[in-house]
């Protein structure tokens, strides 16, 4: 079944009485050269374990199956639980599971599903759950090497932003905290079926073992992100004082001691200078 020919998904869709749903953001891929380039690019081989987060109508998976030991599959809709049935037919080594990934344990899943193997992330993901499944997949520390998933290419650029690049933001700092983000290939919006409005980007997320600066607290670290990326207009000093809630001479001291220009602003921070403002900012606060 040639499933990257939009006659005959439409045909398989209708068979089943399938109908898209814009609130689940279903757009299938029709273009045959992507798949296997994300199942390459996300390491798919013998020996290791894919998990897959909404295989649709299982085009992505199956190039998954063929290179990979086993591929796991969440599917939140039940309606394409049949459609994968029949499409995925000929591989004995996918396993579809009905479910929502955001409400799932997935380091459960992953200790069930891959037991002795090595374990990547691969999907297309939808453009309205991106950054809370990506921020999921990450902060979770999964025993995962890789995340390589397409999402919409405005959204990749934030994602794989550098300090300094007008895109960064605070899910820039927060994607290169836990790994390390680049954008692989573009992908136009003529090759889904329905057609976006928008154009999409292939990344990959190269998990770090360990994050990329020490802090003393981590959660206060992604506050005084968001914080300074709040109000990224403002200088660190205002976004600090305006976003914690910390007298501007309090924030003032703590930019002095992180070594921060008071007037700096959040997107020329690096990692290493946002650690060290954190970790200003939390001696004041508990001391």
């Amino acid at each position: 079944m040639d499933l990257s020919n939009p006659q005959v998904l439409k045909s398989l869709l209708s068979r089943h009485g399938f109908h898209f749903s814009h609130k689940l953001g279903q757009n299938f891929l029709v273009n045959p050269t992507v798949c296997p380039r994300m199942a390459e690019a996300c390491g798919a081989a013998p020996g290791v374990g894919v998990l897959e987060i909404g295989p649709g109508v299982g085009v992505l998976t199956a190039a998954l199956a063929e290179r990979a030991e086993k591929v796991a599959a969440v599917e939140l809709d039940r309606r394409l639980l049949p459609v994968l049935e029949e499409t995925l037919s000929a591989f004995s080594n996918v396993h579809v599971i009905s479910g929502d990934a955001m409400e799932m344990d997935l380091k459960a899943l992953l200790r069930e599903e891959f037991p002795g193997l090595r374990a990547a992330v691969c999907a297309n993901l939808p453009y309205y759950l991106t950054s809370p499944i990506l921020m999921k997949l990450l902060s979770l520390r999964l025993p995962v090497e890789s995340i390589t998933v397409m999402v919409q290419k405005e959204a990749a650029e934030r994602l794989c932003a550098a300090p300094g690049q007008r895109a960064c933001g605070a899910v820039s700092a927060a994607v290169s905290y836990y790994a390390e983000p680049r954008v692989l290939f573009p992908v136009g919006r003529g090759s889904f079926l329905p057609q976006p409005n928008v154009d999409s980007a292939v990344i990959s997320l190269r998990v770090r073992e360990k994050p990329a600066v020490a802090v003393k607290d981590e959660a206060f670290f992604f506050r005084v992100v968001k914080a300074c990326f709040g109000k990224r207009r403002k200088t660190c000093e205002n976004a600090l004082s305006s976003g914690l809630s910390v007298p501007k001479a309090v924030a003032a001291a703590a930019l002095e001691r992180a070594g921060v220009p008071k007037t700096a602003r959040a997107e020329a921070l690096t990692l290493s200078q946002f650690a060290a403002l954190a970790d200003a900012l939390y001696g004041v606060q508990s001391a």
